[in-house]
């Protein structure tokens, strides 16, 4: 290997664990607030390359049929809520129209212009928003309709519905997008030369939105109240209940967030590598083994883990492309190791 293959292969892992870190901020997110190993992450990823390469030739995307759906299916189980619940019972013509409005004629609007906009030729900009206003919303919906009632359950009954959450919609994006790997058109087509090196715009691109990402992050939590709630929340669930913070908005924000970050990675990645219904698994389990590097607590590290998994795996597909996988995911052998000698614990942890 020489300098030029190396230089070129790091520039492809920084690329690749830009991405990998988005995808362990989130997981860290999603679980320091509501102690869900989020094992979906990688379906927002893959809906969101998915559809809009779908966008891009001029397809009507069915995922936003999937969110009108899981729109209905949400109002009605708040409805069922509120009609149980006798003190809720009383403020219910005041709930429903606002519940009506974010789960019916939300995803009723979307639909409607997706339906329209897609036959068209639409700019990069307008098919990134699109993309974002269909997926991002499902975050939210999926906490209410699957993890909500389930919110005193342990760490463990929590990992079990996310597993069934994710085959779940590991079925429906086999079912909405087929079998096929799409690769969307680049949201760029900018290049730029650095001594020998040539950088596409597209990978400038993926490191800006790392960047920014972590930044606005750090400002949210650092400078507004919702991040500091969200923040309080995740030091202590019990101490931010006993002072007003509602915990239930904290989980439905944290999946917003998460599915924000999702959707935004599928957008990101999906020109630099063919996505396929079940691709997006595999690309949230590299952004896990960077999250476990920090023990889904610290945000720092598991940046830092993402971006070693980045270079890794692609100084791995060079050495040993067949056993790529193998070597980035042994990592995390050596690092559970580490993290159970180092961190304090006790029998009555669980």
């Amino acid at each position: 290997m020489d300098s030029s293959i190396a230089a070129i292969l790091l520039q492809d892992g920084v690329t690749q664990g830009a991405v990998y870190v988005l995808i362990a901020l989130a997981l860290v997110l999603v679980f320091s607030v509501t102690r869900i190993i989020f094992i979906p992450q990688g379906e927002f990823v893959a809906f969101g390359a998915m559809t809009i390469a779908a966008l891009q030739m001029n397809k009507a995307p069915l995922t936003a049929l999937l969110l009108l759906v899981l729109g209905a299916l949400t109002f009605a189980t708040e409805t069922a809520t509120v009609l149980r619940n006798p003190v809720r019972r009383q403020r219910a013509r005041r709930d429903l129209p606002v519940q009506a409005g974010k789960y019916l004629l939300y995803p009723l609007a979307v639909y409607g212009f997706t339906m329209l906009l897609a036959p068209r030729t639409l700019s990069p900009a307008l098919q990134v928003g699109l993309t974002l206003a269909i997926v991002v919303p499902m975050g939210p919906m999926l906490y209410r309709l699957v993890y909500l009632p389930l919110e005193r359950a342990s760490v463990l009954v929590l990992l079990i519905a996310s597993v069934a959450l994710h085959l779940a919609l590991v079925g429906l994006g086999l079912l909405i997008f087929g079998a096929e790997g799409y690769r969307s058109a680049p949201l760029t087509d900018a290049q730029f030369a650095i001594g020998t090196q040539v950088i596409p715009g597209q990978n400038l691109l993926v490191l800006g939105t790392a960047v920014v990402a972590i930044g606005a992050l750090y400002l949210y939590f650092g400078r507004t109240l919702s991040g500091k709630a969200l923040k309080a929340t995740a030091i202590n669930s019990l101490g931010a209940q006993l002072v007003g913070i509602g915990t239930i908005q904290a989980g439905k924000l944290a999946l917003t967030l998460a599915a924000l970050i999702g959707a935004v990675c599928g957008v990101l990645i999906g020109p630099l590598t063919t996505i396929s219904y079940d691709t997006g698994f595999l690309i949230a389990l590299k952004g896990f083994v960077g999250a476990i590097f920090g023990g889904l607590a610290s945000y720092p590290i598991a940046a830092a883990g993402a971006l070693t998994v980045g270079v890794l795996d692609s100084f791995s597909s060079f050495w040993a492309s067949a056993f790529k996988e193998v070597i980035v995911f042994t990592l995390i052998i050596p690092i559970l190791i580490w993290r159970s000698l180092v961190s304090p614990h006790s029998d009555s942890d669980h």
